[in-house]
């Protein structure tokens, strides 16, 4: 396993627990974890009352239109428990990939989310590589790297 600022590559991928959650903006219904198998993945769990999601959100959204959607998506997922609390800050830092919500915890703790945001990259078949906690300016461009070097594996 090797880290830096609080970036953690894998030596030995993990399966990503199974999860269905309900969409809150940009798509009808609910996501999943096999939702998008076969494209590398950044989920990325954030929550209204958290400064550097402030930056991720908007950094995740420049990022994701950096990659062809064959490839690459990413989904944020919400801890807050009521709907309104992330809706209202999706009014002010908005972005174009999904957005569900994990009201009660369940899955946050599935996946050991140790802090906001907390992001997972995940591979084609499903595993996750790389866990990245928190987020400064320029963390980015290291997420940028891990995702070219994951899309070109396959």
């Amino acid at each position: 396993m090797a880290e830096r600022r609080g970036h953690v590559v894998l030596d030995t991928p993990l399966p990503q627990p199974h999860w269905v959650l309900p969409l809150i903006a940009n798509g009808t219904g609910s996501i999943s974890s096999t939702t998008h198998l076969g494209k590398v993945t950044y989920i990325d769990f954030w929550a209204s009352w958290c400064g550097p999601c402030r930056l991720s959100l908007p950094a995740l959204n420049q990022l994701s239109k950096g990659f062809d959607n064959a490839d690459f998506r990413v989904i944020a997922i919400s801890v807050d428990y009521v709907d309104e609390d992330a809706l209202d800050f999706l009014d002010r830092y908005s972005v174009d990939y999904p957005v569900a919500i994990d009201t009660s915890g369940d899955l946050g703790r599935a996946f050991a989310v140790a802090g906001m945001p907390s992001g997972y990259l995940i591979d084609r078949a499903g595993l996750i590589r790389e866990i990245h906690v928190g987020f400064r300016k320029g963390d980015e461009v290291l997420l940028k790297q891990s995702i070219a070097a994951l899309i070109s594996e396959s």
